[in-house]
């Protein structure tokens, strides 16, 4: 009983700071999500923009396992390593996809 309270209690006291990203849940798992968002990168060589995708790992609250799902557009917040690739904690849901925020 004390450990699924520590479950619980590990999440909400992990405090947030850094950066915060937002982006399209492509994988989920028990604990943690993979996002994917684009961002634009400026060649100087050829004065041109170009587009890349970057996925993070991210940890998933057990209150928040329910209402996050595939597809959903999240926000993401840094925090200390969690493990080897969990960096970053899951603050919300900002829209149901990318789209319905514009």
């Amino acid at each position: 009983m004390a450990e699924e309270m520590n479950q619980k209690d590990f999440a909400e006291n992990l405090s947030s700071r850094d950066r915060s990203f937002k982006g399209t849940v492509i994988r989920k798992f028990p604990k943690r999500v993979v996002i994917e968002f684009e961002r634009t990168i400026y060649i100087k060589k050829y004065e041109r923009y170009s587009k890349k995708k970057t996925k993070l790992h991210a940890r998933l609250p057990e209150s928040m396992s329910k209402d996050i799902n595939v597809g959903d557009y999240i926000e993401i917040r840094g925090c200390r390593p969690i493990s080897k690739i969990v960096h970053f904690i899951v603050i919300g849901k900002s829209a149901k996809t990318k789209e319905d925020k514009k």
